[in-house]
């Protein structure tokens, strides 16, 4: 069984919808399971520390998770046009995992929400897709030949699933948006599974 961790940080609720979306996505594939894990908030005070379990949603992650899968799903709103500081924070965390190589060969894929249609959502995927190549996975996207990618009025990109929140934040994940996370999750399992088999054949 080809375990993929779906890790993400969310503000808002909207990068968590998507996160059970890739993570139905990857389960629609025979042999993957998804594991859904998120990361607590970062504070600029050094003294202020989040509990070790979260109130709601999934458990934080912690490093085994990432060394434990055999592929990842990496998402985030958009700060600026780059992924949010929890979540980079925890990369931050990983160089022992670079160091030994253990993610290296695997697949991975990225997803993003933002307040705008021009908020940064090509740039947050592809900054996110850096520390992953430091790490030597491989990249899974989105093709064109998904329908929904050329029909969507929200999000909706080659590099990654992402969604439009609406200035206020309170715009819901759309069909379209859906349909691109599930079909993204179902390619990086896919991606996985067949690797998997590799590297036992």
């Amino acid at each position: 069984m080809a375990e993929i961790l779906v890790l993400y940080y969310s503000r808002f609720g909207a990068t968590a919808t998507m996160a059970e979306q890739i993570a139905h996505g990857v389960e629609s594939v025979e042999g993957a399971s998804a594991r859904l894990r998120t990361v607590p908030p970062v504070s600029t005070v050094c003294e202020a520390t989040a509990d070790d379990i979260p109130a709601t949603g999934p458990p934080y992650a912690e490093t085994a998770d990432l060394a434990e899968c055999d592929g990842l799903a990496l998402g985030s709103p958009t700060r600026f046009g780059n992924m949010a500081a929890p979540l980079k924070y925890f990369l931050d965390s990983t160089s022992d995992l670079w160091l030994s190589g253990t993610l290296a060969g695997r697949p991975a894929a990225v997803f993003t929400s933002t307040a705008s249609p021009h908020g940064g959502q090509e740039t947050t995927l592809l900054t996110m897709m850096v520390p992953l190549l430091h790490h030597g996975m491989y990249l899974v996207g989105l093709p064109y030949t998904e329908s929904a990618l050329r029909e969507t009025s929200g999000g909706g990109t080659p590099y990654g699933a992402s969604h439009y929140a609406g200035n206020h934040s309170d715009r819901p994940v759309d069909e379209h948006e859906r349909r691109l996370c599930r079909v993204l999750g179902a390619r990086l399992a896919d991606a996985a599974v067949t690797l998997a088999r590799g590297r036992t054949a």
